[in-house]
């Protein structure tokens, strides 16, 4: 259960009972943040950012203050991750100065080079593949407002992409019921399909992949959904915009899930097209608690690798 010293490049890195220990070490520091804010006193992350984002950069660096250490944002002209300088320099060079690195960056392999050369725990803060931290922060959400994550179904309607990985990943740790619907051609990858039924067969975690909304909506306690064209895919954005057109969440996909249902989105949002403003901003909507509760989830999983 000791998460010191260890990384936290995709949702495969944590167990079961370690993704529940995150959960209530969050929701503590959220009930009570004082108790917290020496946790990590003279303690420093580097934020590494190949893409920009204003959940990811406040959300650490004000996580780092909140438990009493620092955060320096590294920019991509900073560190030129591959080009300017190697990732394995860039990671040894980090280690001498800090306690911990976060990387938001484009491939994957960025985050596990990272991890393989540096010293200190590294946190993928996103990349092409995984979301680790935004799954954290969304079951988080899930489980502050229908509480027993075990008698929960989630609908993940849209782009098979990196949030759709690690929704289905970490909800097979805390054994959710998640469908998915997507396109043709859009499907999340088999290999972490197959995984996340494999390893749901231990905590009663079940999975639904297909192509009906209805189908996958049908008595969900949450519909979600994620940008068509993730960013560094814009020139596939007028593509997927004609193929994800029947895919986007309105009153009529939200009636269909039934009086039940949340709406949530990792955000930013591209209102009207995967989801339209009547969801978004209704009172069915809870997409402001998820990117609140991105702080208190980085802030367990800091405190729980970088100081123990």
């Amino acid at each position: 259960m000791d998460l010191k010293g260890c990384d936290l490049l995709s949702d495969r890195d944590l167990s079961a009972d370690q993704v529940a220990q995150i959960l209530d070490r969050a929701l503590e520091m959220k009930k009570q943040p004082a108790r917290f804010y020496a946790a990590l006193s003279g303690k420093t992350l580097a934020m590494i950012f190949q893409k920009p984002s204003l959940r990811t950069r406040v959300t650490f660096e004000t996580g780092m203050t909140q438990l009493g250490g620092h955060a320096i944002y590294i920019s991509p002209s900073d560190a030129g991750l591959g080009t300017r300088e190697s990732v394995p320099d860039v990671a040894r060079n980090l280690d001498r100065w800090v306690n911990g690195i976060m990387a938001r960056v484009f491939a994957q392999k960025i985050v596990v080079d990272l991890a393989a050369y540096a010293r200190v725990p590294v946190i993928n803060g996103l990349s092409d593949d995984f979301h680790p931290v935004q799954a954290l922060a969304d079951f988080l959400t899930i489980r502050e407002h229908f509480g027993d994550l075990k008698k929960v179904k989630l609908a993940y309607v849209g782009d098979g992409n990196n949030v759709c990985s690690s929704l289905l990943l970490t909800g097979s740790r805390v054994g959710a019921k998640v469908a998915v619907a997507t396109p043709p051609g859009f499907e999340p990858s088999s290999a972490i399909v197959a995984e996340s039924v494999e390893f749901g067969k231990k905590t009663g975690a079940t999975f639904e992949i297909g192509r009906d909304v209805t189908a996958a909506v049908k008595g969900a306690h949450v519909v979600y959904t994620d940008v068509w064209a993730s960013m560094g895919q814009e020139s596939q954005a007028e593509e997927k915009a004609r193929a994800f057109r029947p895919y986007q969440i309105n009153d009529s996909v939200m009636s269909a899930a039934g009086s039940q249902a949340k709406f949530m989105h990792c955000l930013p949002a591209h209102r009207g097209d995967e989801v339209t403003d009547s969801v978004a901003d209704s009172a069915r909507s809870i997409i402001f608690d998820q990117a609140e509760n991105r702080l208190h989830a980085q802030k367990a999983v800091m405190q729980m690798l970088m100081g123990g």
